[in-house]
C-alpha cells in the first residue's frame, strides 16, 4: 500500500492531463485578454507623456484663494464649463442640461435658451448681440432672440466633431479650436492616454461662410483668446502643458511659437483681461502618485479598456488652479483652491469689473472672486 502522503502511479497519471488542460487554458485566457486589452483597444500605439511632477508648481506656493468665492446661481447652474459677458454687464454660460443661461446684475438667473443636449463648452458674446457656442456634437451654433443657426459644421469636407472655445475678432471672424478629430467630450482621457496630436484651430469667415484651419497636429486644443491688438491669437494645448502664440498680423503672420510652456497643469480656457494680460484655467491630469501611467504603453492600454480606471486615474476633479500670465507669458498671479474644498475643475476665468469669474465642470454655480484677494 502506498504511503498516505504519496499518490499512486494511476492518480498521477489521470491528474497530468488535468494539469495540463489547465495550464492550457490559463494560457489560452491569458493570450484573449491580452488581445481584448492591445488589439481591440480604443487607443492605438499611444505615445508616452512625461506629466509634471508635483514639485514643479513649488514655486507658486498654494494660497487657497479660490476658496473664498461668492457662489453665483448655486444650485441653478448645471457644470458651467465657461462664462462670456456683453456689453451690458450680463453673464452668459451654457450648462450641462442643454441651457444657455444668463446672470443678471441684480443677481437672478434666466433660463434664455435651451439647445438640449449635454455638448455645449466655449462660448463668446458678439459685438452685433447674441451669443457663439462650441456644441460638441453640432459645431459651431450662433444664438440670439431669434434662434439658434449651425454657422460650421464641417471643414474640408470632414465634420466637426469637439468644438472646444471660441473667440470673435473685431472683424467678425470666428476663431475656435476642435479639441480633437479621434474622441469626443465623453471620452476625451483617451486623447491624453493615446497622447498623439489631433487637435486644430480654425477661422470661420461670416462674410464668406467659409471654414479654414490655421494649425494642425496640436496637442488637444483647447482654450483660444485673441491680444489686446488683435494681431495674434493663444491657443492652449492642454496635455502638452503649453500655450501657442500664432501671429495675425505684422511680419511674423502666419508664424507659431510658444506663448508659456513647462506649466504645472493642462491649460484649459484662455481670456484676455482688460489690462492685456490673461487669466488661464489649469488642470490636474492625473491623479497624485497615478503619474506613472502615463509614461508606460502597457498601462495606458489597460487603463483605456475600463472606465473605472480611467476615473481613478484622471485627477482634474482634486482641485483648481487659476494663473494670470502678461503679455509676453510671464506668470503674474495664481489662485488655487489645493484640495478642491470649494471649487474644483475650474475650466475658465474671466475677469470683469475687478472680480474673476469661474467657470466649472464639477460646480452647480459660477464663483465670483474679488481680484483685491491677491
Amino acid at each position: 500500500m502506498a504511503p498516505e502522503n504519496q499518490q499512486s502511479p494511476s492518480v498521477r497519471s489521470t491528474l497530468k492531463p488535468c494539469v495540463s488542460a489547465c495550464s492550457s487554458f490559463l494560457l489560452v485566457c491569458l493570450i484573449a485578454v491580452t488581445l481584448e486589452i492591445f488589439f481591440f483597444s480604443p487607443i492605438s500605439s499611444p505615445n508616452l507623456l512625461e506629466l509634471p511632477p508635483p514639485s514643479s508648481s513649488s514655486f507658486w506656493p498654494t494660497n487657497n484663494h479660490l476658496q473664498r468665492v461668492v457662489k453665483l446661481g448655486e444650485g441653478l447652474l448645471k457644470h458651467p464649463e465657461d462664462i462670456s459677458v456683453d456689453s451690458e454687464g450680463i453673464l452668459y454660460t451654457a450648462t450641462r442640461d442643454g441651457w444657455i443661461k444668463r446672470l443678471h446684475k441684480n443677481g437672478s438667473v434666466e433660463d434664455w435658451k435651451m439647445l438640449n443636449g449635454d455638448t455645449l463648452l466655449g462660448i463668446t458674446t458678439t459685438k452685433e448681440g447674441g451669443l457663439i457656442v462650441c456644441d460638441t456634437d453640432k459645431g459651431l451654433l450662433k444664438v440670439t432672440e431669434d434662434g439658434v443657426t449651425v454657422l460650421a459644421s464641417h471643414v474640408n469636407g470632414s465634420k466637426i466633431r469637439f468644438a472646444d472655445d471660441v473667440i470673435e475678432g473685431s472683424d467678425g471672424s470666428l476663431y475656435f479650436s476642435v479639441a480633437s478629430t479621434k474622441f469626443g467630450l465623453h471620452n476625451w482621457y483617451l486623447d491624453l492616454l493615446e497622447a498623439k496630436p489631433y487637435g486644430k484651430l480654425l477661422k470661420y469667415d461670416p462674410f464668406l461662410n467659409e471654414t479654414s484651419i490655421l494649425l494642425e497636429d496640436l496637442a488637444f486644443a483647447n482654450g483660444v483668446a485673441l491680444s489686446r491688438d488683435e494681431d495674434y491669437l493663444v491657443v492652449c494645448e492642454t496635455w502638452k502643458f503649453r500655450c501657442l502664440k500664432h501671429w495675425l498680423k505684422g511680419e511674423t503672420k502666419g508664424k507659431t511659437e510658444i506663448f508659456i510652456d513647462n506649466l504645472p497643469g493642462g491649460p484649459d480656457n484662455i481670456n484676455l483681461a482688460p489690462d492685456g494680460s490673461f487669466w488661464i484655467a489649469l488642470l490636474q491630469l492625473a491623479s497624485p502618485g497615478w503619474e506613472f501611467i502615463h509614461t508606460s504603453k502597457a498601462s495606458k492600454y489597460l487603463v483605456a479598456r475600463s472606465q473605472k480606471l480611467i476615473m481613478l486615474v484622471n485627477g482634474v476633479s482634486k482641485k483648481a488652479t487659476v494663473i494670470n500670465v502678461d503679455s509676453d507669458g510671464k506668470v503674474l498671479k495664481k489662485f488655487d483652491d489645493h484640495t478642491g474644498k470649494v471649487m474644483s475643475l475650474v475650466t475658465s476665468a474671466l475677469e470683469f469689473e475687478d472680480h474673476l469669474y469661474l467657470g466649472s465642470l464639477n460646480t452647480n454655480f459660477i464663483g465670483k472672486l474679488p481680484l483685491t484677494v491677491g
